[in-house]
């Protein structure tokens, strides 16, 4: 009985985010020699190499998929510290005389941001 009610409880909440259950679950597909996870956004990821070392394929997890989150960019950053809390929790980094620190409070919703310290391309994750 539980098990019904957790799989009606699914199909309801796909019906109203307007996805078909084929979007909701990932699969596994072989196709000449290959193995490959579809994510629920269609996308696929050749896991042929994970499996031939014995890895199962239904047991890996595809996440949310990889456009899921927006990054954040250079564009969306300032040097201006006013109105920083005190306590703000940041990750940093420095290379010679340039450094960068990003709030958690601002990358919590993106995860990472697209960056540079100086010269040099970075990707600052949370």
């Amino acid at each position: 009985m539980f098990r019904i009610i957790v799989v009606t409880k699914i199909i309801l909440l796909a019906l109203i985010l307007g996805i078909t259950l084929s979007q909701a679950f990932s699969r596994v597909i072989e196709e000449n020699g290959k193995t490959y996870i579809v994510d629920r956004h269609g996308e696929r990821w050749d896991i042929t190499q994970a499996v031939s070392i014995g890895f199962k394929p239904h047991r890996f997890q595809h996440g949310i998929g990889r456009h899921a989150f927006t990054p954040l960019d250079d564009s969306q950053f300032s040097a201006d510290n006013d109105g920083v809390r005190r306590n703000e929790r940041v990750i940093g980094i420095a290379e010679g005389q340039h450094a960068n620190a990003y709030s958690v409070s601002k990358l919590w919703r993106h995860e990472v941001a697209n960056s540079h310290v100086g010269e040099k391309p970075i990707a600052a994750a949370y």
